[in-house]
Order: C-alpha cells, then structure tokens, then sequence
C-alpha cells in the first residue's frame, strides 16, 4: 500500500484521469473505428493502419514505439521508461473479430457511440472490450502519468499483436526472434475480465487446449441402406462407440493417462474460491440448464476452470438436409477439443486418443486424423509478491476487494511468454460477462474503461 508522498503522486494522475476521460474516450472511438479484422485479407490495409495509429500514439507518450512487420500483420514493439522497480511488459492486440452477421447489430459496428442501458453506459462497436478498450486503458494510465510527472511510471515495454482473433501465426517466431529485446520481469496481459462489476480480479489458471478431428472411412462411396445395411460398416455407428467411450458414468475422462499432471487446488485458493459466493444454478439457468454435468465431487467452478475436459464440438456424416434420405455414410467425423490444467502433456493426450481410435476400428474401416493445435496450460505462482501487491492495488480502486481467480478458457500469449521468454504473466482485464465477445452488438462498459485507467494507475505505481 502506499503511503505519504507517493499516495499524493498517484492521487494526482488519478484526477489527471478523470479530467481527461472525454478526450481519452474520443482517442478510443479512433481506435475503434478502423475497421482492423485480422481473419479477412481483405482488411490488410486497415491492420496495418491500426498499428500505425497506435505507433503514434506510443511515441506522442515519449516511447521508442516502432511498426515490426511480420509475414501477416505487423506487431507494436515499444519501450520507455526507467526506474528500480519492476521492468513490465504489456500485452493487447488491436485486431479484432468479424462483425457478421451483421444484421443483428443496433448500430455500425465501426461508429462506436456511448449508450445508455439498464445497468449504466457502455461503449459500444466491435473491439471495444476485445481488446482495443482494454489495451487502451493500460495507455491511457501511461498517459495521465506522463501529463502529471512529466516521466512514465516505471520501466515499461509493450507489444501489440495484429493476429491474435487468427491464430497467432507471426507471435512466437517473432518473440523468438526478438526475445532479448522483449524480456522483461513480468508481463501484464489484460484480456481478462472481472469476477463481477464491482470485484476486480487476477487471472492465475487458464486451461491449455488440444484439439483433433477424427475421420472415420469404410465403403469407397455412399451406399442404399437396403441393399447393404447390416451387411456393410455404417462409419458413424462405428464413430459413435467410439465416442461413447471417452467419459466413465462419473464423468471422468477415460483415455489412458489423461489425468497425469492434474492436481487439486490448494486448500487457501479454494477457500477463496468457495468464497466467491459463485451460484451453479444461476450460472448454468441463464443458458437454460440445471445440472452441472462434469466431473462428480466436483464444484461447477472448480469443473471450469481447475479440472481438464474432453468435448465432442461436432460429428457430420451422411445425410443431414431437409426430408429423408436412406443412405449409410463412406465417412463420419468428429471435432474434438480437450482443456487441460496444470501439467497435461497435450502430445500425449493426442497419442492416447488416437490410440483408442485404433484399437476400437473394426474391419473394413480406417481413421484418419487432423491436427488443430496443442497449448499447455498455464498456472502462475502467486507466491511472487508482485500479485499481492497488485491485488491490494486493484482493491483501492473497486467497491470489493480483488481475487485470483481461473479461467476455464486458454490465453495462449501467457504460455508462450513463459516458454519463449521465461517470463510469469499477471492478468488483469476489466470485461464484464455480458460484453459480448466475438458477437454482434459488442460493449465495454464505461466503468470498465474508466476504472480501468485508474487501476492500472495504482498497479503501475505499485509495481514499477
């Protein structure tokens, strides 16, 4: 905690902050207007122009702020500063989803406007929580410090990545190109939210991902189910034994060797958990469900965000269009996806459920396999004293103290800074649940941003 002259420092910046609020949300509202779509090549042009407007912006602040192109779309690089205190590395990315289908959008989603709604203003345009507003809020803390001190708050480093909503092609071969460069003692990634609009949060766990389609083949074409069935091998009757076999009547995950390197959680960071006052049947009613169907003796929180699961995301094959069609199928496919925590090995993961595959393939069938990527999860020590000291910060700023909590979904960047560059994460975002990410009618409340700036005022401060 702060005290005496450094508290009057800080207090300063945070009315800096709330002086220039409108002039900060008209610097967003540019940010948000350019319409940086990394999936589409169609919008290469307007990529690029989003990082130029950030380059720019980062040097009117005094950093050393450089456009780094990359086989796809370029990366932010900036750095300026110094101090004893922590070097810090930020994290955002400027890029943002497709707005389809756009029909279903109240507005253009590149003219983002102020709007009022039942529980209080929020922005409103594509990328306003994911990640243009969040990234800016980390911006305009740097800003509001430099307009007060006449120096940045410490010594930072940023890096804004343009393909982040498409993979993330060009991250890790240019971190490990420009590794030396972009080490530093801690990196901030704030494309997270909060546990709820009044309780700022640090994400600790996010779950790894590995993800395999499976394509099971018999006949060399559709066959008359007259003329064949019971005869010849129905690929998805096949598929779907297999299917049935990867979860036991508990719930539990049944390939070989699926649970090594899974731990529970300490008994200090379930107590905190437990205290969340988190509501399954709230949780699970607002899409229309009861149950939690995971794990048995599992909590629905810890079953989200501490346990691994495996998913079937989707099967085609055969005839699935209007009216009826007697056929069986030359192939069947399925997707599938399994989050994984703590120390799951997703290469051998994959091994074992290709393996099941195999051993359950009758004659006359054969399986094919297709690859969508492997992340190991992500667990960062809060025994570092660097997240109490940014817990405590964030509690100053919000009507509740903040918690660590975990996140059931992968944020491949935290992995990669810790294996590319050797560096823990620490993520604090401000998204709410209800921002709708990746959909039409996207939203950043306005306490978000505000609070946001001036939390990371305090963190900065604390930190650096």
């Amino acid at each position: 905690m702060l005290r005496g002259s450094a508290m009057s420092n800080v207090q300063a910046v945070l009315d800096r902050v709330d002086a220039d609020l409108e002039a900060a949300l008209e610097r967003l509202f540019k940010l948000l207007r350019i319409q940086s779509i990394s999936t589409d090549p169609a919008y290469k042009t307007p990529c690029r122009e989003a990082a130029d407007w950030l380059v720019a912006d980062l040097a009117e602040l005094g950093f050393d702020a450089s456009r780094r192109d990359t086989p796809g779309h370029p990366m932010v690089v900036a750095h300026g500063g110094e101090g004893a205190g922590k070097h810090l590395l930020f994290y955002g990315h400027y890029d943002v989803q497709p707005v389809d289908p756009l029909h279903l959008w109240n507005r253009d989603p590149f003219d983002p406007a102020l709007e009022e709604t039942a529980k209080g203003k929020v922005i409103r345009g594509r990328g306003s929580a994911d990640d243009k507003g969040q990234l800016m809020t980390f911006v305009e803390a740097c800003r509001a410090w430099k307009a007060v001190h006449g120096t940045l708050p410490g010594k930072l480093s940023i890096l804004f990545e343009g393909e982040e909503e498409s993979g993330s092609p060009s991250l890790v071969p240019f971190m490990e190109a420009n590794a030396e460069e972009l080490k530093a003692d801690l990196a901030l990634i704030c494309d997270t939210g909060m546990w709820d609009r009044e309780t700022p949060a640090i994400t600790t766990m996010l779950r790894g991902m590995m993800g395999e389609e499976i394509i099971i083949k018999a006949a060399d074409r559709d066959l008359h189910s007259g003329f064949y069935g019971g005869a010849a091998q129905n690929p998805i009757k096949v598929l779907s034994k297999i299917l049935a076999t990867l979860h036991d009547e508990t719930g539990r995950v049944t390939l070989d060797g699926f649970y090594d390197g899974v731990h529970d959680i300490p008994a200090e960071l379930a107590a905190q958990w437990e205290g969340l006052g988190f509501d399954a049947a709230e949780f699970l009613g607002d899409v229309n469900l009861a149950v939690p169907a995971g794990e048995a003796n599992y909590t629905a929180l810890e079953q989200t965000w501490s346990r691994p699961t495996c998913e079937i995301n989707g099967i085609t094959g055969g005839y699935s269009g209007e009216g009826f069609k007697t056929v069986l199928p030359a192939e069947a496919r399925a997707k599938i996806s399994c989050r994984l925590v703590w120390d799951q090995d997703p290469h051998a993961i994959r091994a074992a459920l290709r393996k099941r595959v195999e051993d359950m393939l009758p004659p006359d069938c054969t399986a094919e396999f297709i690859s969508y990527g492997t992340d190991t999860a992500t667990v960062m020590s809060t025994d570092d004293p660097a997240f109490e000291t940014a817990r405590q910060a964030l509690s100053e700023e919000w009507p509740k103290e903040a918690v660590f909590i975990g996140c059931g979904g992968s944020i491949p960047i935290a992995g990669h800074f810790k294996e590319v560059l050797g560096m823990d994460s620490m993520l604090i975002g401000f998204g709410q649940a209800d921002d709708a990410l990746h959909s039409p009618n996207e939203k950043y409340d306005l306490a978000s941003f505000h609070h946001g700036i001036r939390s990371w005022v305090r963190v900065l401060a604390a930190l650096a």
